[in-house]
């Protein structure tokens, strides 16, 4: 028994040693080095307060100078991608149908200060991807149409989403599969713009599959956990209180996302899936 029970315990060690040299050097490893590399919590975070500090007052711009029908489909869009009901829906259903105090403050001068201004998050989008993919900046000439042009399609999408969700009328499950399909697009655009086109469309497939499929099923969750978390906070702290919560849903967001993006580089410069790709080319041609 005892001869038994060592022959065991060395054939456990040597295939525990496999599996750590094989986290060291091999595809494992690759990954780890790469996530770590990326820091992928910080750029999540800074993508969030770039969201919150400049795309939010975008929005209120937008929804100041827009028509009455535009601000209550930006809120039922909101709502639709958080649940947010009750209280909470009412006090954003009024920041969104103040247009006389904002128009009148802000004047079409300061919206378009304001929409430069939300550039930096899509720069801020921009640094991610490119660190992604271990990219060279690119010129500020030729990169400001593509922040602007990034902005006008984000704000294209996020009113889109009520309808979206409810599958323009054919169901929620039909919405799920139209939301996954349009945010896996949205996010493989995205990269090909703000990347400059320096990467082809196929290397940027997985990064925009894991990263769209993986913002929309934590949508999903969001509308069962956020609306609570966001009573809750409003009834704790006042009207303050909603907007921690919409910023740490915010960050959990870009976190899913980036990770997305980055585990999609990796997924593309594998060697399986550059044959698989190349096989499809080659099938093609034939």
């Amino acid at each position: 028994m005892t001869g038994t029970s060592g022959r065991g315990d060395k054939a456990l060690g040597r295939t525990t040693a496999r599996i750590a040299a094989g986290l060291r050097s091999g595809d494992a490893a690759r990954l780890l080095s790469r996530l770590s590399t990326l820091n992928i919590v910080e750029g999540s975070v800074r993508l969030a307060a770039q969201a919150f500090l400049t795309a939010l007052p975008l929005l209120m711009t937008v929804a100041a100078f827009a028509p009455g029908g535009v601000q209550d489909l930006l809120a039922d869009s909101l709502r639709a991608v958080l649940g947010i009901r009750g209280d909470t829906l009412d006090e954003l259903r009024r920041v969104f149908s103040a247009t006389g105090t904002t128009r009148n403050t802000a004047g079409a001068v300061s919206a378009v200060v304001t929409l430069v201004s939300a550039t930096a998050f899509s720069r801020a989008l921009q640094a991610v991807c490119l660190r992604c993919w271990r990219l060279a900046r690119t010129p500020i000439r030729a990169a400001v149409w593509r922040w602007l042009l990034w902005l006008v399609v984000w704000l294209a999408y996020l009113l889109l989403q009520a309808p979206l969700r409810h599958g323009f009328g054919a169901g929620a499950v039909t919405g799920v599969l139209l939301s996954v399909l349009s945010a896996t697009l949205l996010w493989w655009w995205s990269q090909h713009l703000l990347l400059g086109g320096r990467i082809g469309w196929r290397s940027l497939l997985p990064g925009a599959l894991l990263a769209g499929g993986g913002t929309v099923l934590l949508s999903l969750a969001a509308r069962v956990l956020v609306p609570t978390a966001m009573e809750r906070s409003l009834d704790e702290f006042g009207p303050l209180g909603p907007v921690f919560t919409f910023l740490s849903w915010l960050i959990a967001v870009f976190l899913v996302a980036v990770s997305g993006l980055a585990l999609g580089e990796y997924v593309a410069s594998t060697t399986w899936y550059r044959r698989s790709a190349l096989g499809r080319t080659l099938t093609r041609a034939g």
